[in-house]
């Protein structure tokens, strides 16, 4: 009963259009203050312990390296030397994109960010050359997720603190399933290109390749000096992403210099205001958290579902389809914050691995932020190639589609995420 009212009140808050962080806030508060008799001063204690986690402090820098480079010519150097290695193939300026989506994702982890970044760039070339503007919007929007996929990701250190998991062991997870996706995506693109006969670029010299390396070279570092830095142990996760901060700026500032010191303020701001929205939707998400704990409702679901016998295969596949669905009417870091706690504990006790599972909803993610009717790379995309979302919903289902065959893929095939922490030793 208590679980039927606390879900029907905050599906019923979000149905009038409040953002969820307050319909959370809003749902914890009304439950608690008419239903329990949990003083007041312990949902403070808990809201405060709640979010005093030391990964959650990578959140804010990495936000804010994404800013430094997108504001920092760097995306424009990858498109750069991208078009240089692949320029030359079917849709030659499409699987550019597609590395440079990669490439990008690899230092700014956040979806949002890799598509304004690439795409206000490449998608007035990919026009110009003679490429319809549909099949544009439709390789940027869908390659953008992959910004949450491939590590460092804003989506995985959520995953992480709502589910006490490993970080690294996280990001190592995602670096294999992110090159396979890329790697679909571009096939996508090429067969489409093919079949309609779409421009080709003339072949970049291997002189032009090292000259569009050695521009992009500063910006591609960060990928090494990130993930290297994790897997040797020389900092962790959270201190990784203090360090791309830093070294964000150095690049964007003192290196490319196409970001003067009166910008800087401006970024700051933009980051802050990022930084403080998805903090806002955690510490909510950590109220309901609390209330779902006190009410035993995670434990409660998880019996109830474990005693209908659906075993691993179909308990991934009703995991699959709730994500989906959530991913209609909801952003990827809140659905995180809401479902990992429910849906996690059954995995446990159904002895999936808790990073490939992880990594489950990662991809999950991605394809909600594709699709309608509250598809975040889908808004974003709009503003860029001002196409509403209707003919870009219809631009990108052949990518859709491949991201959810990819899904089905990943979900199950555990060793596709679990083989690189594997051989790292990061998880036994």
């Amino acid at each position: 009963m208590s679980t039927a009212l606390i879900f029907g009140l905050l599906v019923v808050l979000m149905l009038t259009g409040m953002p969820i962080s307050i319909s959370l806030g809003l749902t914890v508060l009304t439950f608690l203050w008419t239903m329990t008799q949990v003083p007041i001063e312990s949902v403070a204690m808990k809201l405060f312990t709640g979010i005093e986690n030391f990964e959650i402090m990578a959140i804010p820098f990495f936000i804010l390296a994404g800013n430094f480079l997108t504001h920092g010519g760097v995306a424009r150097r990858m498109i750069r030397f991208a078009t240089t290695m692949v320029g030359h193939w079917y849709g030659g300026l499409g699987l550019s994109g597609v590395v440079a989506c990669a490439l990008f994702a690899a230092i700014s982890g956040s979806s949002p960010a890799t598509v304004v970044a690439i795409g206000s760039i490449l998608l007035p070339a990919m026009v110009k050359a003679g490429f319809p503007k549909q099949f544009g919007a439709g390789i940027i929007t869908t390659s953008g997720a992959l910004g949450i996929l491939i590590p460092p990701s804003i989506v995985m250190v959520m995953f992480s603190v709502s589910t006490n998991t490993s970080v690294g062991a996280l990001f190592m997870a995602g670096v294999v399933p992110g090159v396979v996706l890329a790697t679909m995506l571009g096939l996508t693109t090429w067969y489409r290109a093919r079949k309609f006969d779409y421009p080709r670029q003339p072949k970049a010299t291997w002189g032009e390749r090292f000259k569009a390396f050695r521009e992009s070279v500063w910006g591609l570092l960060l990928i090494v000096l990130v993930m290297g830095g994790i897997y040797t142990g020389m900092f962790t996760p959270t201190e990784a992403a203090a360090v791309s901060a830093v070294y964000s700026f150095v690049v964007a500032v003192f290196v490319y210099k196409d970001l003067g010191f009166k910008d800087v303020p401006k970024v700051l701001l933009n980051s802050a205001n990022m930084s403080a929205m998805l903090l806002y939707i955690i510490t909510n998400a950590v109220l309901f958290s609390f209330l779902m704990t006190y009410q035993n409702i995670p434990q409660a679901m998880a019996d109830w579902m474990l005693n209908q016998g659906p075993g691993v295969i179909g308990f991934l596949l009703i995991a699959n389809i709730l994500l989906l669905l959530a991913g209609n009417f909801m952003e990827a870091s809140s659905i995180v914050l809401i479902l990992a706690p429910i849906l996690f504990p059954i995995a446990m006790k159904l002895g999936i691995n808790p990073i490939h599972f992880g990594i489950m909803m990662v991809v999950n993610m991605e394809v909600g932020m594709c699709h309608p009717p509250v598809g975040l790379n889908l808004y974003v995309a709009s503003g860029i190639t001002k196409m509403g979302i209707t003919e870009l919903t219809v631009a990108v289902w052949p990518w859709l589609l491949t991201m959810l065959t990819f899904l089905m893929l990943v979900t199950y095939w555990p060793t596709m995420s679990l083989w690189l922490p594997r051989t790292l030793g990061m998880i036994p």
